[in-house]
């Protein structure tokens, strides 16, 4: 089934693009939750129409992204965000969100798909890579500062960084540690289960069994009394 995205989605698509997916995914997780529309002939349409407007903004020669560039290097973009104590964000900046704040604050247009990060998924300062055109390229200064605060130092942020990667740590030795208690307890159970199965031949069975055969007698003649002698 094609639908289209009108959110980012982590491993099917960017926003605005038509992907195929399984009919049961989209019906069951990304129609009910808004994050796409079926892909009818018309919305493509209009999508098409909204490309070619974009594309008009973006840079058409060498000139054109030369100065695109330079406005790039000057420009700091800023996301105030929802994180944990750790710096981990509840939810990621996206290259969607980079290309829409970059039309909105500079007016420039950029192709998602050229700007070179995964999603950003820590509070910090990035230096975002974008390929403005053909051999021009630029990077943008990025903070993702935590919401209603400000950037701790870049040793603040590498301690809670390498504090996250402990507790992860933690957490994966004490489930292997109990996966492997349940495996211990099962190994025993099926040893209880194997002896209980044998059953134990009694102590000197076969040397009972001779005993009790009963032993053949001697066969001793019968004695007759003897006849009476003739008087």
């Amino acid at each position: 089934m094609e639908v289209i995205l009108l959110s980012d989605v982590e491993k099917v698509g960017l926003r605005g693009e038509v992907v195929s997916v399984a009919r049961g995914y989209a019906r069951n997780y990304l129609l009910p939750r808004k994050l796409a529309e079926p892909a009818t002939a018309g919305r493509v349409a209009e999508l098409e129409k909204i490309d070619e407007q974009r594309a008009r903004h973006e840079a058409r020669n060498v000139e054109q992204a030369q100065e695109i560039a330079d406005v790039l290097r000057k420009t700091v973009l800023r996301f105030d965000v929802r994180s944990g104590p750790t710096g981990a964000l509840f939810g990621s900046v996206t290259t969607t969100d980079i290309a829409d704040e970059l039309w909105r604050s500079r007016k420039i247009r950029v192709d998602r798909k050229k700007i070179g990060t995964d999603s950003i998924k820590r509070i910090g300062r990035y230096a975002i890579p974008i390929h403005v055109f053909e051999d021009v390229s630029v990077e943008v200064k990025t903070l993702v500062v935590p919401e209603g605060g400000e950037l701790p130092p870049e040793e603040e942020l590498a301690a809670m960084e390498a504090a996250e990667a402990a507790e992860a740590e933690a957490r994966a030795a004490a489930e292997a540690e109990a996966q492997g208690g349940v495996a211990e307890v099962e190994y025993e159970y099926l040893e209880e289960d194997e002896l209980s199965d044998e059953t134990p031949e009694p102590p000197g069975g076969a040397a009972q069994a001779t005993d009790g055969a009963t032993p053949e007698l001697d066969a001793k003649p019968s004695e007759e009394p003897p006849a009476d002698e003739p008087r």
